[in-house]
């Protein structure tokens, strides 16, 4: 048997799911051991739902100043979730059954999207995240063509959805207006990007094994 084999199987592709899942239970622990401190006010007592970012958790410095315990959970969700998605992204293209240039554009820039944003732990958030962001962007735009012209509605109104607040995020971040609301919005986006990589994932597994099966009929 290949030794690589396994990661050819149809359910190694539910994989970006578990990581997914992991992701979210250590930044759930990194945030129960932050040390305290926000942008709004700088003496809180651990993290807030409502006032810290979710990147509060990477820094090696707390915002109170104290060393940020919750660092190594937090940076290791992150990678756990970056190579989830880039494993995600880079089987995406067999969701769809026409292969296009458009899928190869979707594919590079969803893979150096989440590879950019590895870096966010390094402490150059600003340019991580503008850079990521447009590389993102190109992804999801050329995502969404190959869905709508699949007949994938749902997904693609789905994901429309989930750009449209990331967009909202970006405004505001940019320009400082309700920023106060920052914090909470950031969190709703990531579940619903989280929610929408999930639903592609389950549709891409479902796609795949569907295939299998029927060439060995």
């Amino acid at each position: 048997m290949n030794k690589f084999s396994f990661f050819k199987r149809p359910y190694f592709l539910l994989f970006p799911i578990f990581g997914m899942g992991v992701f979210i239970l250590l930044y759930i622990l990194a945030a129960l051991v932050y040390p305290g401190g926000s942008w709004s006010i700088l003496s809180q007592h651990g993290f807030s739902f409502w006032n810290n970012y979710l990147c509060d958790l990477l820094d090696f410095y707390a915002v109170n100043g104290e060393i940020n315990t919750a660092r190594i959970l937090a940076r290791t969700g992150l990678f756990v979730l970056c190579i989830s998605l880039i494993i995600l992204w880079y089987h995406l293209p067999r969701l769809f059954i026409y292969k296009s240039v458009n899928l190869i554009i979707m594919k590079i820039c969803g893979i150096l999207a989440l590879i950019t944003i590895l870096f966010l732990a390094i402490g150059t958030h600003d340019l991580i995240v503008r850079i990521a962001g447009v590389l993102g962007v190109i992804a999801f735009i050329t995502l969404f063509v190959e869905l709508f012209k699949n007949s994938f509605y749902k997904l693609a109104a789905f994901g429309i959805f989930c750009l449209i607040i990331f967009l909202i995020n970006y405004y505001i971040y940019e320009t400082g207006s309700y920023l106060i609301a920052l914090p909470v919005i950031q969190k709703f986006t990531f579940l619903a990007y989280i929610l929408w990589f999930g639903f592609l994932d389950i549709a891409l597994y479902q796609s795949v094994n569907s295939n299998n099966k029927h060439g060995h009929e």
